[in-house]
């Protein structure tokens, strides 16, 4: 792991910028708000158009650049001391490429941001500026949302989940009543997910002096937030119809694999971390599963 940068005042490589902007923008994770976009637009009746794949690929590389680049850029001195940083959780960005990553999201950006406002309904702009400011003001000095507990949560579940609305927003389509059981769903999984995952950096929050809904609550009583978030998130997909309604079974193993810390104290919470490394696995597995229900949903896949 990566503890240390270098002092150096000598200009960076290109490909060693590149490398950052890379790693720095999580690709392990780039599914995760590409899908919700892709997923909510077909299923909203929306077509296979340049629209379509400029959103997916919105959602996929430049989005998440911008996301965790401007974390990265601004959560600098507790990345240093959190052990798990420096590869596929996070980068410890050399100072000399802050000002290269925050240009390079901002220019990668800008392109799919004109054309989904252009190309989709009006009602994309208020929904995409939600978006676009929630990626901002989770990290950024002066705003900080993840420093307000509670707060950290929903601006972080904003993040995940606001793709999908944007694509509805594109498409000028209103959630039927299942949609809105499933995007509350969702909204409470991602919830339910950044609070368990503030567990393991108690001790380095807490170090720099950074607030969490972690460091305020406790480790063990964040635990159980992530345990009734994943519960009511169950409880909501139910709501999604007779096919849909079967992603319910997906809470199932986020619950088992919380579950197993909670007793976890302060002092123990960097144990936290293989419960994250085993949800950042999970989210594959499950979303294979509710793939192959939209895709029985869809009538593309035979039932049973």
């Amino acid at each position: 792991m990566t503890t240390d940068q270098p002092r150096s005042d000598a200009p960076l490589s290109a490909g060693r910028r590149l490398r950052h902007l890379f790693w720095t923008s999580r690709p392990l994770s780039w599914i995760n708000t590409a899908y919700p976009f892709g997923a909510a637009w077909l299923l909203a009746g929306g077509d296979l158009g340049p629209t379509f794949w400029a959103g997916c690929f919105f959602f996929l590389v430049p989005y998440n650049l911008a996301m965790y680049g401007i974390n990265d850029v601004f959560d600098y001195e507790s990345d240093l001391r959190n052990p798990r940083k420096g590869g596929v959780e996070g980068d410890v960005l050399d100072r000399r490429v802050h000002r290269t990553v925050i240009l390079a999201a901002i220019v990668a950006c800008l392109p799919f941001v004109v054309w989904l406002a252009v190309a989709g309904h009006p009602a994309v702009l208020p929904v995409l500026a939600l978006s676009l400011f929630a990626v901002v003001a989770y990290s950024a000095r002066g705003l900080r949302f993840k420093e307000i507990p509670f707060l950290d949560s929903l601006t972080s579940s904003t993040h995940f989940s606001s793709p999908a609305w944007v694509a509805l927003a594109a498409l000028g389509v209103w959630p039927t009543a299942a949609g809105w059981f499933g995007l509350g769903a969702f909204f409470l999984w991602g919830a339910a997910s950044q609070a368990f995952g503030a567990v393991q950096d108690v001790g380095p929050d807490r170090e720099a002096g950074i607030a969490s809904i972690a460091t305020v609550l406790g480790a063990r009583a964040t635990v159980w937030v992530a345990l009734i978030g994943y519960a009511a998130a169950g409880l909501l997909a139910l709501g999604t119809g007779p096919v849909l309604g079967w992603a319910a079974l997906g809470a199932l193993p986020y619950l088992v694999s919380v579950a197993r810390f909670a007793r976890i104290t302060d002092d123990t919470s960097a144990q936290a971390h293989r419960g994250w490394v085993s949800f950042l696995w999970l989210n594959y597995a499950v979303g294979f599963g509710v793939t192959m229900l939209l895709l029985v949903h869809a009538g593309l896949l035979p039932p049973g």
